[in-house]
C-alpha cells in the first residue's frame, strides 16, 4: 500500500503503510542498525515518529464510502509512554478517538516483532488545508565573500 502523500523523512526511515481506512492506520518499520540507539535497540525518536505518523494517518484516513481527503494534519501535542525496547519489525496501530471540524484526538500503540507492547501514545492533531510555508524548499543563505 502506498502512502497518500510524499513524506521524505518517512521514506528515509523505511516506513511501510499497512492500513489506512475507517479512522485507523497501521504502519511498520524494520529496526536496523542505523535506527538504533547505543544499546542497539530502536531509538526512542524512531518509536515516537512511528506513533506520530500512524496517529496522523488515522486522523485523516477515509471513512467507509468516502474518498481520501486532501487535508493534511499537523501534530499539536503528543504524549508517549515506553514499556520495553523496540526490536525486529515494529508495527504501530493507531485510531481516531474523536474528531471535530478542526481537531483530531488519536491514540496509538507500537508492538515489536514478538507482538509485545513497546510504547503507547495519545496525540492531538490539527486539520490543515495547507501549511504556511506552502511546501517550499528551505532557502539557505548565500555565502558572503
Amino acid at each position: 500500500m502506498q502512502f497518500p502523500r510524499h513524506i521524505p523523512f518517512v521514506e528515509h526511515l523505511g516506513f511501510e503503510l499497512l492500513k489506512f481506512e475507517g479512522g485507523e492506520a497501521e504502519i511498520a518499520v524494520e529496526v536496523r542498525d542505523a535506527l538504533c540507539n547505543s544499546w542497539m535497540v530502536a531509538h526512542g525518536g524512531l518509536t515516537m515518529t512511528l506513533l506520530d505518523v500512524a496517529m496522523a494517518h488515522a486522523a485523516r484516513s477515509p471513512m467507509p464510502g468516502e474518498e481520501p481527503s486532501s487535508q493534511g494534519v499537523v501534530t499539536i501535542e503528543m504524549k508517549t509512554s515506553f514499556m520495553r525496547p523496540g526490536l525486529g519489525r515494529m508495527v504501530a496501530r493507531a485510531r481516531l478517538v474523536h474528531g471535530t471540524a478542526s481537531l483530531a484526538f488519536c491514540e496509538g500503540s507500537v508492538f515489536d516483532g514478538n507482538g509485545e507492547l513497546v510504547a503507547q501514545a495519545s496525540g492531538t492533531f490539527k486539520y490543515m488545508r495547507g501549511l504556511p510555508a506552502g511546501g517550499r524548499r528551505i532557502q539557505r543563505p548565500e555565502a558572503s565573500d
